[in-house]
């Protein structure tokens, strides 16, 4: 009896939380959208049920039909709030219910998500009592894409904890002659929390450069918290516009996804 308390207490518990909403500007029911004949949320779910350190998957909607539609492939949904402003909100509220050391936010739609990628993340957190919040980045490879808006971009300190997230190109290279060489580093949205951290999400006021860069990681940065960001080779592939459906197939059917 002792043996078993004492191996529970050595593995932590973690918990992974898929937001997933009905609702898309772009793409509305996107978490259903079929790709190599599964709904989108059950690639992610699967995915995310590789990563060695995460103990549960649970989906986190506002959709009676994404819930269903989860329970029908054997995974575990439950309904959230209509009104968040985030998926970490989303997430925030699991939290709230469900008692976990380390909740791991996984963007709903990334059926590619990379689970040794997650596992890095949780890792970071697990091995550093100071980190509260973990995030991966991977290095740009294409210069089109430092100066692309729709790709954040990060700076990160001697120890790994970012400085800034833009979708500006950060940092700027002033001199082009100088023998100056800088890597820019693409910031995938997929975190790792501590449930202290993320509880304290809901409350936190947003600030001036979250509003103005529209990201919401900021919030965190702006309200005295660190992100520890570790490098990995996995560049998210998301399915923002129906188009995306038909990229993603053909990595899978490549077998290189």
């Amino acid at each position: 009896m002792a043996h078993s308390s004492s191996s529970k207490k050595s593995t932590p518990r973690v918990l992974a939380v898929i937001p997933a909403r009905h609702a898309s500007t772009r793409f509305p029911g996107k978490a259903l959208a079929p790709i190599a004949g599964r709904p989108m949320i059950q690639h992610v779910v699967e995915r995310v049920r590789g990563a060695q350190l995460v103990s549960e998957v649970v989906v986190a909607t506002d959709d009676a039909g994404i819930k269903q539609a989860v329970e029908a492939f054997g995974g575990e949904a439950v309904m959230t709030r209509t009104d968040h402003h985030s998926g970490t909100d989303r997430v925030a509220e699991v939290a709230f219910h469900r008692e976990a050391e380390i909740y791991v936010n996984v963007q709903g739609d990334e059926p590619l998500i990379d689970p040794g990628t997650i596992d890095a993340v949780v890792e970071a957190v697990l091995e550093d009592d100071s980190v509260q919040i973990a995030g991966p980045c991977v290095a740009i490879q294409h210069a089109n894409d430092i100066m692309d808006p729709n790709i954040t971009k990060v700076v990160r300190d001697f120890d790994g904890n970012a400085l800034y997230f833009s979708r500006a190109p950060i940092p700027w290279v002033r001199d082009r002659d100088g023998s100056v060489v800088v890597r820019h580093w693409k910031h995938i949205g997929l975190y790792a929390f501590r449930r202290e951290a993320l509880l304290e999400f809901p409350t936190l006021p947003p600030g001036d450069l979250e509003r103005a860069e529209q990201l919401e990681q900021l919030r965190w940065l702006e309200n005295g918290y660190r992100i520890r960001i570790v490098e990995t080779e996995y560049d998210a592939i998301g399915v923002d516009v129906p188009a995306d459906v038909e990229r993603v197939e053909k990595l899978i059917r490549a077998g290189s996804a």
